[in-house]
């Protein structure tokens, strides 16, 4: 084993418990209400970061969300048993800059109480979640004092914030009034008048290792205050799922070198000795009559945000709720190479399940369009064993105007939706477009471009296509729509299944609106939010698509102008024969 270097010691390791999508960074892109659909992996990289930590002898502080100790209890107090202190990050990602400073204790009251109940600890610290404290964020640390904490790391010393007090860069207290609080900044040297970190895991992975090296040697020779490190839990995981819909700048920081994680902490690890805030203060966080927390290992969740994920959608299908007769709604996934993201389906489906299983019988339909990843055993894996889902392959790639085709064509129900598998619009909205699809309407549309609706994150060059493409829509058909190429659609099936399209790829899903409309089909727009793909890349070929579109508007002004288009047959409406006689269908 690698002797520890001669110097000052022991120094500070904080951890933060946080999961892959809850950056701070991805605040903007990621809604909280949004957080129960990705793919938790908290609990096995947590286990990472303890075992590399534990490894080497070391103890730690880990921050922890109020959030996390509510929804994966087990977990917090896992890190407690194994002699580790846990502090508070706040009960949400969230900013002091977002905060007043009476919403501020509010947020520390709610997440020390949901801490303290997981772990069994008293909680004596704090982090900021997102963005460290600049100088104008310095109130936090009176209301910090004033609401009785021991302490708070949530200094960055960065550029020249502070350059007026140099002193802040170290471990410091802070006094207000008759009540004082130690503030461990992260670590960070000073180069041309720059205060540059040295300490986070963000700088580790991205400064050259040789110079963080030699930074720290020099900081653990020359000065008596404590090297402040931290990293998050996310930051040993390199095969999480990538976020792609952060801005490219935003990518690199999250993930570059992220493979190499391990082994720029063990190097530090194997050299200094590390202990917990609490340890370094001589504090102890266990809470007087309270029994030390225990845990059970197998019984925090792997996957999903909470303990039934498992249950809902891997285990055989339960007793939905009863009251009353429930609606027959059939709901068709198109799925093609989606691996990668079929986790996220399946928490996003459960809670559509959860909502609205007192009103439908939900029926689940799953096409997969001849993926070539391991989609179809992922799909069997997850949905296979309920009894309310039905999987579908094709042998060869057909798009997803095919596979919705194909859906309808499986369906046992006459109303059917299709919704798609990257859920960027939100499902539970069925409750609300269904109850529009009237027996005088055939086709139900969700709409972001109309005048209710709402984009998030969309580029601007995307919103300016569709628009452009819905204007030249409307000048050719009946009916004058915001949009034409939502998937997010409620069918009437004897209806929709009447009419023929040519294009099986993206293309035919505006031309069945299209060619329903000069059938006389009857369409509705719903007002919806459209919000960017969180995870994986969109298979649609945009120069492919557009040319696509203008070839489609053709036929459809030609079939217009020809009327080409054949009725449609109305159950119970005389169907006229070549004969003259009239039957009923």
């Amino acid at each position: 084993m690698t002797q520890r270097e001669p110097g000052s010691g022991p120094h500070i390791l904080t951890i933060a418990l946080e999961d892959y999508y809850q950056l701070g960074a991805f605040n903007r892109l990621i809604q909280r209400g949004e957080w129960y659909r990705f793919e938790s992996r908290l609990a096995r990289n947590t286990r990472r970061a303890l075992d590399l930590v534990e490894g080497a002898g070391h103890r730690a502080t880990f921050f922890v969300l109020g959030w996390v100790a509510d929804t994966m209890p087990e977990l917090v107090a896992e890190v407690a048993a194994r002699g580790h202190e846990i502090a508070s990050k706040g009960y949400y990602h969230r900013s002091v800059r977002g905060m007043t400073p009476s919403e501020f204790r509010e947020d520390l009251a709610r997440a020390r109480e949901a801490l303290q109940r997981a772990s069994g600890q008293r909680v004596l610290g704090y982090r900021v979640a997102d963005g460290w404290f600049a100088p104008e964020d310095l109130w936090a640390l009176n209301v910090l004092a004033e609401e009785g904490y021991e302490y708070d790391s949530s200094i960055g010393p960065l550029g020249r914030q502070f350059a007026s007090e140099p002193w802040r860069r170290f471990a410091h207290t802070h006094q207000f009034g008759e009540r004082s609080l130690w503030e461990f900044p992260i670590s960070a040297v000073e180069l041309l008048g720059w205060m540059v970190p040295i300490a986070g895991g963000n700088w580790l992975r991205q400064l050259p290792p040789a110079l963080v090296r030699r930074a720290v040697r020099h900081w653990h020779q020359t000065y008596t205050a404590p090297y402040v490190m931290y990293f998050h839990a996310w930051e040993l995981d390199p095969d999480q799922p990538k976020i792609s819909a952060a801005p490219w700048l935003q990518r690199v920081r999250t993930y570059r070198n992220i493979d190499q994680m391990p082994a720029r902490l063990g190097y530090f690890f194997e050299r200094y000795r590390f202990t917990s805030i609490a340890e370094h203060l001589g504090l102890a966080v266990q809470r007087p009559g309270v029994a030390r927390a225990t845990f059970t290992p197998a019984a925090a969740p792997e996957t999903g945000t909470g303990p039934d994920t498992a249950a809902a959608w891997t285990g055989e299908v339960r007793t939905a709720p009863a009251s009353g007769e429930r609606l027959p709604l059939t709901v068709v996934i198109p799925c093609f190479n989606e691996e990668l993201i079929l986790p996220y389906l399946a928490n996003t489906l459960r809670n559509v399940w959860i909502r609205l299983s007192d009103r439908y019988d939900l029926n689940w339909l799953f096409v997969d369009d001849a993926s070539t990843d391991g989609t179809w055993e992922a799909l069997g894996r997850i949905f296979g064993r309920r009894a309310d889902c039905r999987l579908v392959r094709h042998e060869r790639n057909l798009g997803v105007a095919g596979a919705m085709r194909t859906g309808l064509e499986h369906a046992t129900t006459e109303i059917v939706a299709s919704i798609d598998c990257d859920c960027t619009y939100d499902p539970l909205l069925l409750g609300e477009m269904v109850p529009l699809l009237t027996p005088e309407t055939d086709l139900v549309v969700a709409s972001p471009y109309h005048p209710q609706g709402m984009v998030r994150n969309v580029p601007e060059w995307r919103l300016l296509l569709s628009r452009t493409l819905s204007g030249m829509y409307r000048r050719v058909l009946h009916h004058k729509l915001a949009t034409y190429t939502s998937c997010f659609r409620v069918y009437r099936r004897s209806i929709v299944r009447q009419i023929p399209i040519s294009d099986t790829r993206f293309l035919g899903v505006a031309e069945l609106v299209g060619r329903l409309d000069l059938a006389g089909g009857h369409i509705v727009e719903f007002p919806t939010t459209l919000q960017v793909r969180m995870l994986g890349r969109s298979k649609m070929k945009i120069l492919h698509t557009i040319l696509g579109h203008l070839g489609l508007l053709a036929r459809l002004a030609v079939a217009r102008l020809r009327h080409t288009v054949p009725p449609l047959v109305r159950p119970g409406a005389p169907v006229p024969r070549r004969s003259g006689e009239v039957s009923r269908v």
